[in-house]
Order: structure tokens, then C-alpha cells, then sequence
């Protein structure tokens, strides 16, 4: 019996490849994002901190040189967290492109095993057309050889 050999098996391995490392890098890409976002979250953490910090020190006896640090202290946190959102934003982009990387490769690969579930139906009623001849030309054979008998 015949063995089905895509021609373009190599192709299909390469676009297999391409997705496995596609995804290794969408993986990477998310990761950086969930790191980035728990960076911010840590900061806005600090932030609420000292500003409960500096209501405690407005209550009680006044300490101006500690008001004014820890006032000091929100502004330098509002600076990282500004810093820190467009590292966010940068890492949303960077997860988006990969995403879309990765969509266009899944799609090539898929085009590719399409293509070959079509060759590998050509082939099978290629073979089945085969057979089919092959049991034509028996019969026949059959068929002349107990005519001439008879005769």
C-alpha cells in the first residue's frame, strides 16, 4: 500500500516552530505585564501609606520637618507611579503585539495543516480510484478468461 508524504511537511514544522516560539514569547510578554502592574499596585500600597501617615502626623502634635518629608515623600511617589503607569502601558502594547504575532502565526499553521488534510484526501481517493481500477481489471480478466473457457 502507498504512504502518504506531504511535500510540504517541512513547511508545516517550521510554522509549528514559529508558533511554539510565539507563544514563549506572548508568555514572557504577559509576565512582564503582571510584573508591572504589581509594581504599581506596590507604589499606589506606598503612596495610601504615607498618606495616612501624614493625617496621623496633622492630628497629633505638630513635627513640620516630618510633614513636610513625608509631603515630599507622596510627591516622589506620585512621580514613580506616573513613571510606573507608562511602564504598564508599555508592557499592555507589548502583550497586544505579541498577541497579534501570535494570531498570525497560529493562521499560517493552520492554512498549512488545512492544506494538508486536502492533499491527504486527494491521496485517498487518488488510492480508492486505484483499487477500484485494480478490481475493474480483475473482474474483467475473470470475467474473459471463463468466456474463453466455456468456449
Amino acid at each position: 500500500m502507498a504512504k502518504f508524504v506531504y511535500r510540504m511537511q517541512n513547511i508545516l514544522e517550521i510554522k509549528e516552530k514559529l508558533e511554539a516560539q510565539e507563544k514563549a514569547a506572548y508568555s514572557v510578554a504577559n509576565a512582564r505585564l503582571m510584573e508591572e502592574q504589581e509594581k504599581l499596585q506596590g507604589l499606589l500600597n506606598r503612596r495610601e501609606g504615607y498618606e495616612k501617615r501624614l493625617k496621623e502626623l496633622q492630628e497629633g502634635i505638630l513635627d513640620i520637618k516630618e510633614i513636610q518629608a513625608c509631603k515630599r515623600a507622596i510627591n516622589s511617589m506620585k512621580s514613580m507611579i506616573r513613571d510606573q503607569m507608562i511602564a504598564v502601558h508599555t508592557a499592555q502594547r507589548n502583550l497586544e503585539m505579541a498577541r497579534r504575532r501570535l494570531d498570525e502565526v497560529m493562521k499560517e499553521r493552520k492554512t498549512h495543516e488545512n492544506l494538508k488534510e486536502k492533499a491527504f484526501e486527494a491521496f485517498k481517493e487518488e488510492l480508492a480510484a486505484e483499487e477500484k481500477k485494480m478490481t475493474d481489471e480483475l473482474v474483467s480478466y475473470t470475467y474473459h478468461n471463463k468466456q474463453s473457457d466455456m468456449e
